[in-house]
C-alpha cells in the first residue's frame, strides 16, 4: 500500500466530513455559484478549518470563479484542492531527518499537553530513526506521572534503544542534563526528550519547561535542534490555543498532529498552519509503531479531497 493510499484509508472521516458533504451539495443538482460557495464556506468552518482560514479559501475561489467560470463539480474540487494546499506552511530548508546528518547528538525536545500522545510519538520516532540506522537515546523527562517512565521504557525495548530515567518526582531538568551527558559519552546520534504533559494554562509547569530548555542549551549551546509540539487532532480549534501558549514558553520549530485517523476534524491542520505559521513534520494515523508519517502537503490534501 502506498503512503497516499494509506492516508486515504486513515483520513476517511475527515474526507467525508468535508468533501463528502460538499459532494452532496453538488450531486443534488446545485449550480456552482455564489450560493454554492456560501454552503461550502459553512461546511469548511464546521469542519474545524476556522473562520479566517475558510475566508481565505473562499475569497480565492470567488476570484477564480470570475475568471474560470467552472461548471463541472470536478473542476471545483480541483480548485479547492489547490487553494487548500497553498495555505500549508512549507518546511524551510530541509526536513528534520536531513538536518540530523553530521550533528551528534541531535537533540529533539517533545512538548505538549496531557493526553496528546507524546510518549507514543517518541516511541514511533525512535523506531523510525532506528530503521534509518541512527543510534537513539530516550530521556524520560516526565517525572511527574508515575507510569510515564515505564511507558517510555516499553517503547525503548520495542525499538532496542537506550533510555535514561529516574524515580518519580525527580528533577526533570537534572535528568535531561544526565541524559545529554550520557548521549555525548556514548556518541548517540539522536536524543529524544520526553516532558511532562502540562496544561498550557499552568504557569509553574511552563516555567519548568523553560528550565529544561536552558539546561539543554548549557550542555549543547545549539540545542535543542528541534522542539516539536504534539497536538491531538481530535481537539480541533483548541489545539490552536495550546500551540500559541507553548510558543510563548519555548521556540516551537515543528508540529506533530496525532490521532487523525479517528477524527473528522483533520481540517484543523490547515487552521493551525494559517494561525501559527509553524510547519507540520509528522502526522499520526494509527496506533501501530509504523503509523507515524512524514507530512507532505500535496498527499495530505489529496487524501482528504479525492
Amino acid at each position: 500500500m502506498s503512503i497516499l493510499d494509506k492516508l486515504k484509508q486513515r483520513l476517511v472521516k475527515t474526507r467525508e466530513n468535508i468533501f463528502g458533504r460538499i459532494a452532496g451539495i453538488l450531486q443534488s443538482g446545485a449550480k456552482i455559484d455564489e450560493t454554492t460557495l456560501e454552503k461550502i464556506e459553512e461546511i469548511l468552518i464546521t469542519a474545524d478549518l476556522g473562520v479566517s482560514t475558510t475566508q481565505k479559501i473562499v475569497q480565492s475561489l470567488q476570484q477564480r470563479f470570475k475568471k474560470e467560470k467552472p461548471e463541472k463539480p470536478e473542476l471545483l474540487f480541483h480548485m479547492l484542492e489547490e487553494e487548500m494546499e497553498k495555505l500549508i506552511v512549507p518546511i524551510e530548508g530541509v526536513h528534520v531527518e536531513k538536518k540530523m546528518d553530521g550533528v551528534t547528538p541531535f537533540v529533539i525536545l517533545i512538548v505538549g499537553v496531557n493526553g496528546t500522545g507524546k510518549t507514543t510519538t517518541i516511541g514511533k520516532l525512535a523506531h523510525r530513526y532506528t530503521q534509518q540506522g541512527k543510534k537513539i537515546l530516550l530521556a524520560a523527562g516526565d517525572t511527574f506521572r508515575a507510569a510515564a517512565g515505564g511507558q517510555l521504557e516499553i517503547w525503548a525495548q520495542r525499538s532496542s534503544v537506550e533510555i535514561v530515567r529516574q524515580k518519580e518526582g525527580a528533577d526533570p531538568a537534572a535528568l535531561v542534563f544526565d541524559a545529554l551527558a550520557s548521549a555525548k559519552a556514548k556518541q548517540s546520534d539522536v536524543v529524544l526528550i520526553d516532558t511532562a504533559g502540562r496544561l498550557h494554562t499552568k504557569v509553574n509547569l511552563m516555567e519548568e519547561l523553560k528550565k529544561i530548555y536552558r539546561v539543554i542549551q548549557k550542555q549543547i549551546p545549539e540545542a535543542p535542534h528541534e522542539t516539536l509540539l504534539v497536538l491531538d487532532g481530535t481537539t480541533g480549534q483548541n489545539a490552536i490555543q495550546q500551540a500559541k501558549q507553548f510558543s510563548q514558553a519555548v521556540k516551537i520549530t515543528g508540529l506533530v498532529l496525532t490521532k487523525l485517523d479517528g477524527t473528522a476534524k483533520g481540517g484543523v491542520v490547515l487552521a493551525i498552519q494559517q494561525e501559527l505559521k509553524i510547519p507540520v513534520y509528522y502526522i499520526g494515523i494509527g496506533e501501530g509503531i509504523d503509523d507515524l508519517e512524514e507530512f507532505h502537503a500535496h498527499d495530505f490534501v489529496q487524501a482528504i479531497v479525492e
